[in-house]
């Protein structure tokens, strides 16, 4: 089925979208077993038993040894495979269902946040993290926010650093997008900052395809009230999908604060900043390449998603891209915390 996405405003075509719905047509995902995945599981563990011969040769303690095992292919209580990085006082969680990083420590800082009602059991997507809203965003023509969080992606190179995902056509994919591509996500933790690259190729022979973009974050905050979101809001028009079937406004306010509940659209706004006052931190959101929107999402007053310690600051392209055969498209994302 082609699906088409055709350049309208942000109005019409956002107007009945929810960010945060989860897709109705959502398959549970098995645990990933794929060969390539093995094959790196295989290779952490001969790494793993390689530092912890290291360190007993030079009558180090078995600290080393399980220093060492904290790093690469993990599996979490309910089965669902995901990638420890490390660098330092730094680390990331990456699950392969959905390609989604679920944590980014810094000096004992989490500034990524997993909702207390998420299913980490393949059950449904993981309602949380950086997560992948691809090749829809919102309602369309096939499922909400697509398919590639829906599905396990593949491990193809991993270091304790980084790790590179992929996500190729499957008969789960093409039954309601029949087109032929590759989507990669490139997670690499930094020492001051963690990256993500997204890529996508049209590996068609002739034919272009359309498709939207989005990195649905949630992040961590000490309480709402604490909160205020900075950037180059102000004079920035909006869509507000709560008032009636959405309504354009202007931004006047140069920080954003939150205290009722949020689905906001701004296009022309990449560079969003949240400062946090109750932890002293603040944590950047550098968009340098791709991502060109934002979108606020909070359901406040939520208790069951734990609305009062998160916020969505989402990375988004909504205007429709047309990737011509053989071309590539790259969205660049980085995470950089700092004090205030």
């Amino acid at each position: 089925m082609k699906l088409t996405i055709p350049s309208i405003s942000i109005l019409s075509l956002l107007a009945q979208a929810n960010a945060f719905s989860s897709s109705p047509a959502f398959v549970p995902s098995k645990v990933a077993s794929d060969s390539s995945t093995t094959l790196y599981a295989s290779r952490n563990k001969k790494k793993i038993i390689s530092r912890a011969k290291w360190a007993q040769s030079r009558g180090m303690t078995s600290g080393v040894a399980e220093e060492a095992a904290s790093v690469g292919l993990m599996t979490n209580d309910h089965g669902l495979e995901y990638v420890k990085l490390v660098n330092g006082d730094s680390s990331a969680d990456i699950y392969l269902l959905g390609g989604v990083v679920t944590s980014y420590v810094k000096d004992a800082v989490e500034y990524i946040a997993v909702r207390p009602d998420a299913k980490m059991d393949g059950s449904k997507p993981i309602s949380g993290g950086l997560s992948h809203c691809w090749p829809q965003f919102g309602p369309g023509e096939i499922q909400q926010h697509g398919f590639a969080r829906n599905v396990n992606w593949t491990v193809t190179s991993q270091t304790d650093t980084s790790v590179v995902l992929q996500l190729l056509p499957s008969d789960y994919t093409k039954e309601m997008w029949d087109k032929d591509f590759e989507c990669t996500f490139t997670v690499t933790l930094e020492d001051d900052q963690l990256v993500t690259k997204m890529n996508v190729d049209n590996k068609q022979e002739s034919e272009s395809f359309d498709f939207q973009a989005a990195l649905h974050s949630y992040f961590t905050v000490s309480s709402l009230e604490n909160l205020g979101i900075s950037g180059s809001f102000k004079g920035k028009e909006f869509l507000n999908k709560m008032v009636g079937e959405g309504e354009m406004q202007t931004e006047e306010r140069e920080t954003i604060t939150i205290s009722e509940e949020y689905d906001r659209v701004y296009k022309g706004v990449n560079d969003p900043v949240l400062n946090d006052s109750g932890t002293g931190k603040k944590l950047s959101v550098v968009n340098t390449a791709g991502w060109e929107d934002t979108v606020l999402w909070n359901p406040y007053g939520d208790e069951g998603m734990g609305y009062n310690n998160f916020v969505c600051v989402e990375s988004v392209k909504f205007d429709p891209v047309t990737l011509e055969a053989g071309a590539s498209w790259v969205g660049d994302m980085a995470l950089k915390p700092s004090d205030l």
